[in-house]
């Protein structure tokens, strides 16, 4: 199957921008700091269409994890505007749900309290938020550990915890940031088959943030490539694999060939980033090239 991204990622844009239920238009997010201005963002745009699974994937620092934290609210002072359903996103926002790359469950909460957590500070009644927890229990495999505590699970059982948790609050858009970076990678695969079944179930608007090609491979629609430092959108493919999908295509000739396709823009992109890397160390304090 050829792969053709440079025509994918013309009409892709127009494709979705009518029924988007994200846009994030034309970011641009600069630190001060002691060497000069750090443009971490740089003019970046794109939109996400409901339903859709949307990966981002670049190299580190690429404002990967800045960009996510402007989408969730918990970034100010960029240029630029971020809309839900039409709405722009000035902070923290319920149509939102985020999932960190460190597993975030209160040891001293069952999985069930902990799930439950979000639906306890909205006041929602005990019996009503325990019910709709142990049903995103059971949505995420955890029957039967409603009443373990987080250090009695595995790292992957408690980041199910915290995936729960987030859809207990039944957000519109899940934003996840390296959720799997600290599992090994069969635990990182195996999860991904139950994330990607649980967004296909519930028709949830995703977006993951990531810099594992694998992963971004197997669970998208599209792949939004960004550029070493400053961030920009360098490519967004097309992913044109059949749903519903597994881990088990990984192994495929259509698979390889998407991941060797977008390792030849990361590997340009990180080549970048080592160059500038080593040019500081031989010139600290110099200015940047």
């Amino acid at each position: 199957m050829p792969i053709s991204p440079s025509t994918a990622d013309r009409a892709a844009p127009s494709r979705r921008t009518a029924d988007a239920i994200l846009t994030v238009g034309n970011i641009d997010m600069r630190f001060e700091t002691p060497d000069g201005t750090l443009v971490a963002v740089d003019d970046v745009s794109f939109t996400v269409a409901p339903g859709e699974f949307l990966s981002v994937i670049g190299p580190s620092g690429c404002g990967k994890s800045t960009l996510f934290n402007v989408i969730g609210g918990l970034l100010g002072g960029y240029q630029g505007r971020v809309t839900v359903a039409g709405e722009t996103i000035t902070g923290p926002h319920a149509s939102i749900g985020m999932v960190f790359q460190e597993e975030s469950t209160f040891p001293w909460r069952t999985v069930t309290d902990n799930v439950a957590f979000p639906l306890e500070l909205i006041g929602m009644p005990k019996q009503k938020r325990i019910e709709r927890a142990r049903h995103f229990i059971r949505l995420v495999g955890l029957d039967g550990f409603e009443n373990r505590y987080p250090g009695e699970l595995s790292g992957g059982m408690r980041q199910r915890v915290s995936l729960a948790r987030t859809l207990a609050s039944e957000p519109k858009i899940l934003l996840m940031d390296e959720p799997f970076a600290a599992l090994d990678e069969q635990t990182r695969l195996l999860l991904g088959d139950k994330v990607l079944q649980i967004q296909q179930d519930l028709k949830q608007t995703t977006l993951l943030i990531t810099h594992n090609i694998t992963e971004a491979v197997q669970m998208s629609d599209r792949i939004l490539v960004m550029t070493y430092r400053p961030g920009k959108v360098k490519r967004i493919v097309d992913i044109d694999l059949p749903r519903p999908r597994t881990s088990e295509i990984v192994g495929s000739e259509a698979f390889g060939r998407y991941v060797a396709q977008i390792w030849a823009d990361l590997r340009e992109e990180a080549s970048r980033g080592m160059q500038d890397d080593e040019s500081r160390a031989l010139h600290p304090g110099g200015a940047r090239p």
